[in-house]
Protein backbone atom coordinates (compact mmCIF):
# COMPACT_ATOMS: atom_id res chain seq x y z
CA UNK A 1 0.00 0.00 0.00
CA UNK A 2 2.73 2.48 0.71
CA UNK A 3 4.85 1.96 -2.34
CA UNK A 4 1.51 1.89 -4.28
CA UNK A 5 0.67 5.44 -3.04
CA UNK A 6 3.89 6.93 -3.36
CA UNK A 7 4.28 5.83 -6.72
CA UNK A 8 0.73 6.91 -7.41
CA UNK A 9 1.56 10.55 -6.43
CA UNK A 10 4.99 10.64 -7.95
CA UNK A 11 3.24 9.45 -11.60
CA UNK A 12 1.08 12.13 -10.87
CA UNK A 13 3.03 15.08 -10.28
CA UNK A 14 5.29 13.44 -13.70
CA UNK A 15 2.22 13.41 -15.46
CA UNK A 16 1.17 17.01 -14.69
CA UNK A 17 4.66 18.43 -15.70
CA UNK A 18 4.60 16.72 -18.70
CA UNK A 19 1.12 17.94 -19.90
CA UNK A 20 2.22 21.64 -18.97
CA UNK A 21 5.58 20.73 -20.95
CA UNK A 22 3.33 19.39 -24.31
CA UNK A 23 0.84 22.30 -23.69
CA UNK A 24 3.84 24.80 -24.11
CA UNK A 25 5.57 23.25 -26.67
CA UNK A 26 2.42 23.10 -28.71
CA UNK A 27 1.48 26.51 -28.05
CA UNK A 28 5.16 27.54 -29.60
CA UNK A 29 4.74 25.21 -32.51
CA UNK A 30 1.47 27.12 -33.20
CA UNK A 31 2.92 30.74 -32.66
CA UNK A 32 5.96 30.22 -34.94
CA UNK A 33 4.91 27.75 -37.20
CA UNK A 34 4.56 28.54 -41.38
CA UNK A 35 2.41 31.61 -42.06
CA UNK A 36 1.74 31.16 -45.82
CA UNK A 37 -0.21 28.16 -47.02
CA UNK A 38 1.06 26.70 -50.35
CA UNK A 39 -1.30 28.08 -52.53
CA UNK A 40 -2.18 30.89 -51.89
CA UNK A 41 -0.66 34.08 -49.45
CA UNK A 42 -3.32 35.44 -46.44
CA UNK A 43 -2.01 38.07 -45.17
CA UNK A 44 -3.66 38.62 -41.40
CA UNK A 45 -2.47 41.39 -38.68
CA UNK A 46 0.24 40.02 -36.56
CA UNK A 47 -1.00 39.35 -32.78
CA UNK A 48 1.28 41.00 -30.15
CA UNK A 49 3.37 38.45 -28.82
CA UNK A 50 6.31 38.04 -26.17
CA UNK A 51 9.74 39.35 -27.65
CA UNK A 52 12.60 38.00 -25.98
CA UNK A 53 14.81 40.60 -25.25
CA UNK A 54 18.62 40.59 -27.36
CA UNK A 55 20.47 39.98 -23.74
CA UNK A 56 17.84 36.75 -22.20
CA UNK A 57 19.57 35.51 -18.73
CA UNK A 58 20.78 32.06 -17.93
CA UNK A 59 17.92 31.78 -15.82
CA UNK A 60 15.02 32.89 -18.69
CA UNK A 61 16.70 30.12 -20.95
CA UNK A 62 16.61 27.40 -18.79
CA UNK A 63 13.20 28.15 -17.53
CA UNK A 64 12.15 28.35 -21.29
CA UNK A 65 13.87 24.76 -21.88
CA UNK A 66 12.34 23.53 -19.28
CA UNK A 67 8.31 24.38 -19.00
CA UNK A 68 7.80 26.33 -22.46
CA UNK A 69 8.04 29.72 -24.08
CA UNK A 70 4.62 30.14 -23.60
CA UNK A 71 4.50 29.60 -19.70
CA UNK A 72 7.88 31.52 -19.38
CA UNK A 73 5.88 34.48 -21.46
CA UNK A 74 2.86 34.12 -18.77
CA UNK A 75 4.75 34.63 -15.84
CA UNK A 76 6.64 37.81 -17.23
CA UNK A 77 3.59 39.69 -18.02
CA UNK A 78 2.16 38.72 -15.16
CA UNK A 79 4.06 41.17 -12.79
CA UNK A 80 5.81 41.38 -9.82
CA UNK A 81 2.74 39.45 -8.20
CA UNK A 82 4.25 35.93 -10.33
CA UNK A 83 7.25 35.86 -7.81
CA UNK A 84 5.66 35.19 -4.29
CA UNK A 85 3.31 33.05 -6.08
CA UNK A 86 6.34 30.65 -7.27
CA UNK A 87 7.72 30.70 -3.67
CA UNK A 88 4.78 29.52 -2.66
CA UNK A 89 4.83 26.69 -5.15
CA UNK A 90 7.70 25.50 -4.63
CA UNK A 91 7.48 25.75 -1.41
CA UNK A 92 4.31 23.46 -0.85
CA UNK A 93 5.68 20.87 -3.29
CA UNK A 94 8.39 20.68 -0.98
CA UNK A 95 6.42 20.24 1.83
CA UNK A 96 4.61 17.89 -0.20
CA UNK A 97 6.92 15.61 -1.11
CA UNK A 98 8.39 15.76 2.51
CA UNK A 99 5.00 14.12 4.02
CA UNK A 100 4.57 12.03 1.87
CA UNK A 101 7.60 10.25 1.93
CA UNK A 102 7.62 10.68 5.87
CA UNK A 103 4.07 9.20 5.69
CA UNK A 104 5.35 6.38 3.68
CA UNK A 105 7.92 5.58 6.59
CA UNK A 106 5.68 5.99 9.28
CA UNK A 107 3.46 3.53 7.54
CA UNK A 108 3.80 -0.43 9.44
CA UNK A 109 2.63 -3.85 7.84
CA UNK A 110 -0.63 -3.47 11.18
CA UNK A 111 -1.78 -7.69 10.15
CA UNK A 112 2.25 -8.58 10.73
CA UNK A 113 2.78 -6.71 13.57
CA UNK A 114 0.24 -7.87 15.20
CA UNK A 115 0.65 -10.99 14.74
CA UNK A 116 4.33 -11.02 16.04
CA UNK A 117 3.66 -9.18 19.49
CA UNK A 118 -0.09 -10.19 20.23
CA UNK A 119 0.78 -13.93 20.82
CA UNK A 120 3.72 -12.65 23.57
CA UNK A 121 1.22 -10.73 24.91
CA UNK A 122 -1.01 -13.05 25.78
CA UNK A 123 1.44 -15.28 27.69
CA UNK A 124 2.32 -12.16 29.78
CA UNK A 125 5.92 -11.97 27.85
CA UNK A 126 5.64 -8.04 27.53
CA UNK A 127 9.37 -7.32 27.63
CA UNK A 128 9.43 -9.38 24.57
CA UNK A 129 6.57 -7.93 22.95
CA UNK A 130 8.16 -4.33 23.65
CA UNK A 131 11.56 -5.31 22.17
CA UNK A 132 9.77 -6.16 18.88
CA UNK A 133 7.45 -3.02 19.17
CA UNK A 134 10.91 -0.97 19.74
CA UNK A 135 12.32 -2.18 16.97
CA UNK A 136 9.40 -1.83 14.43
CA UNK A 137 9.32 1.86 12.76
CA UNK A 138 6.29 4.03 13.20
CA UNK A 139 3.68 5.37 15.18
CA UNK A 140 1.74 2.76 15.51
CA UNK A 141 5.11 0.54 16.65
CA UNK A 142 5.94 3.54 19.08
CA UNK A 143 2.04 3.76 20.51
CA UNK A 144 2.37 -0.30 21.39
CA UNK A 145 6.07 0.16 22.90
CA UNK A 146 4.43 2.81 25.64
CA UNK A 147 1.79 0.57 26.16
CA UNK A 148 3.59 -2.48 26.70
CA UNK A 149 6.13 -1.60 29.11
CA UNK A 150 3.17 -0.81 31.09
CA UNK A 151 1.57 -3.61 31.03
CA UNK A 152 2.73 -5.43 34.42
CA UNK A 153 1.25 -2.63 35.99
CA UNK A 154 -2.83 -2.12 35.68
CA UNK A 155 -5.01 -1.34 33.06
CA UNK A 156 -5.29 2.30 33.92
CA UNK A 157 -1.62 2.98 33.84
CA UNK A 158 -1.79 1.08 30.28
CA UNK A 159 -4.44 3.24 28.89
CA UNK A 160 -2.79 6.55 30.48
CA UNK A 161 0.80 5.37 28.26
CA UNK A 162 -1.33 4.80 24.94
CA UNK A 163 -2.65 8.08 25.47
CA UNK A 164 0.20 10.19 26.03
CA UNK A 165 2.41 8.90 23.17
CA UNK A 166 -0.36 8.65 21.17
CA UNK A 167 -0.49 12.54 21.96
CA UNK A 168 2.80 12.53 21.00
CA UNK A 169 2.31 11.11 17.46
CA UNK A 170 -0.31 12.52 16.53
CA UNK A 171 1.79 16.22 16.56
CA UNK A 172 4.02 14.13 14.81
CA UNK A 173 1.64 13.44 12.18
CA UNK A 174 0.42 16.54 11.79
CA UNK A 175 3.23 18.41 11.41
CA UNK A 176 3.68 19.88 8.23
CA UNK A 177 -0.05 20.43 7.15
CA UNK A 178 0.02 24.19 8.20
CA UNK A 179 2.38 24.47 5.62
CA UNK A 180 0.59 22.83 2.88
CA UNK A 181 -2.86 24.88 4.34
CA UNK A 182 -0.80 28.28 3.45
CA UNK A 183 0.29 27.39 0.43
CA UNK A 184 -3.33 26.53 -0.81
CA UNK A 185 -4.94 29.69 0.78
CA UNK A 186 -2.10 32.42 -0.30
CA UNK A 187 -1.95 31.42 -3.98
CA UNK A 188 -5.44 31.90 -4.66
CA UNK A 189 -5.01 35.16 -2.29
CA UNK A 190 -2.16 36.65 -4.79
CA UNK A 191 -3.93 35.61 -7.68
CA UNK A 192 -6.94 38.11 -6.71
CA UNK A 193 -4.45 40.19 -5.88
CA UNK A 194 -2.93 40.52 -9.39
CA UNK A 195 -6.60 40.63 -10.19
CA UNK A 196 -6.89 44.26 -8.77
CA UNK A 197 -4.01 45.15 -9.88
CA UNK A 198 -4.29 44.24 -13.84
CA UNK A 199 -8.21 46.39 -13.33
CA UNK A 200 -6.09 49.42 -11.81
CA UNK A 201 -3.91 48.98 -14.62
CA UNK A 202 -6.77 49.20 -17.11
CA UNK A 203 -8.80 51.70 -15.63
CA UNK A 204 -5.69 53.85 -15.38
CA UNK A 205 -5.49 53.29 -19.24
CA UNK A 206 -8.75 54.48 -19.70
CA UNK A 207 -8.24 57.48 -17.83
CA UNK A 208 -4.87 58.48 -19.24
CA UNK A 209 -6.32 57.90 -23.13
CA UNK A 210 -9.65 59.73 -22.09
CA UNK A 211 -11.74 56.87 -23.92
CA UNK A 212 -12.80 53.36 -24.00
CA UNK A 213 -10.84 50.99 -26.00
CA UNK A 214 -10.39 47.26 -25.88
CA UNK A 215 -6.60 47.49 -27.18
CA UNK A 216 -6.27 50.09 -24.03
CA UNK A 217 -7.36 47.88 -21.54
CA UNK A 218 -6.40 44.36 -22.47
CA UNK A 219 -2.81 44.38 -20.81
CA UNK A 220 -4.56 45.34 -17.58
CA UNK A 221 -6.97 42.82 -18.06
CA UNK A 222 -4.80 40.24 -19.11
CA UNK A 223 -2.54 40.81 -15.87
CA UNK A 224 -5.54 40.34 -14.02
CA UNK A 225 -6.67 36.61 -15.76
CA UNK A 226 -2.97 35.54 -15.93
CA UNK A 227 -2.81 35.80 -12.14
CA UNK A 228 -5.72 34.69 -11.62
CA UNK A 229 -4.93 31.04 -13.57
CA UNK A 230 -1.94 30.56 -11.65
CA UNK A 231 -3.16 31.50 -8.29
CA UNK A 232 -5.95 28.50 -9.06
CA UNK A 233 -3.60 26.28 -10.86
CA UNK A 234 -1.32 25.82 -7.62
CA UNK A 235 -3.76 25.53 -5.29
CA UNK A 236 -5.91 23.00 -6.84
CA UNK A 237 -3.43 20.10 -6.93
CA UNK A 238 -1.98 21.14 -3.71
CA UNK A 239 -5.03 20.78 -2.44
CA UNK A 240 -5.61 17.30 -3.92
CA UNK A 241 -2.54 16.22 -2.34
CA UNK A 242 -3.00 17.37 0.74
CA UNK A 243 -5.98 15.40 0.71
CA UNK A 244 -4.53 12.39 0.14
CA UNK A 245 -1.97 13.23 3.09
CA UNK A 246 -5.30 13.49 4.73
CA UNK A 247 -6.37 10.33 3.79
CA UNK A 248 -2.94 8.31 4.80
CA UNK A 249 -2.90 10.03 8.41
CA UNK A 250 -6.53 8.76 8.94
CA UNK A 251 -5.17 5.32 8.31
CA UNK A 252 -2.48 5.72 10.46
CA UNK A 253 -4.89 6.74 13.34
CA UNK A 254 -6.62 4.38 12.97
CA UNK A 255 -4.34 1.35 13.20
CA UNK A 256 -2.53 2.92 16.18
CA UNK A 257 -6.39 2.63 17.30
CA UNK A 258 -6.79 -0.95 16.69
CA UNK A 259 -3.51 -2.25 17.87
CA UNK A 260 -4.23 -0.22 21.72
CA UNK A 261 -7.70 -1.74 21.81
CA UNK A 262 -6.11 -5.04 21.24
CA UNK A 263 -3.53 -4.49 23.55
CA UNK A 264 -5.79 -3.19 26.14
CA UNK A 265 -8.10 -5.77 25.52
CA UNK A 266 -5.17 -8.62 25.74
CA UNK A 267 -4.10 -7.09 29.04
CA UNK A 268 -7.33 -6.88 30.78
CA UNK A 269 -8.08 -10.93 29.92
CA UNK A 270 -4.30 -11.93 31.29
CA UNK A 271 -5.63 -9.99 34.80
Amino acid sequence: MKKYVTKSIFVLLISFFLVMCLFAQETDTLSNGDMYAETEIIEVPAAPIFTPPAQMSGLEVFARRLVGGYIVGLFIEGGWVMWPMMVLTIWGLAMVIWKLVALSYAKTNLTVFLNNIMPLVKEKKYKEAAEIADKTRGPVASVAYAALIKAGGSVEAVEKAIENSATIEMAFLEKGFIAINTTINLAPMFGFFGTILGMIEAFDAIARAGEVDPTIVADGIKIALITTMFGLAIAIPIQFLNNVLLQMVDGLVLDMQRTSDKIIEAVVDNQ
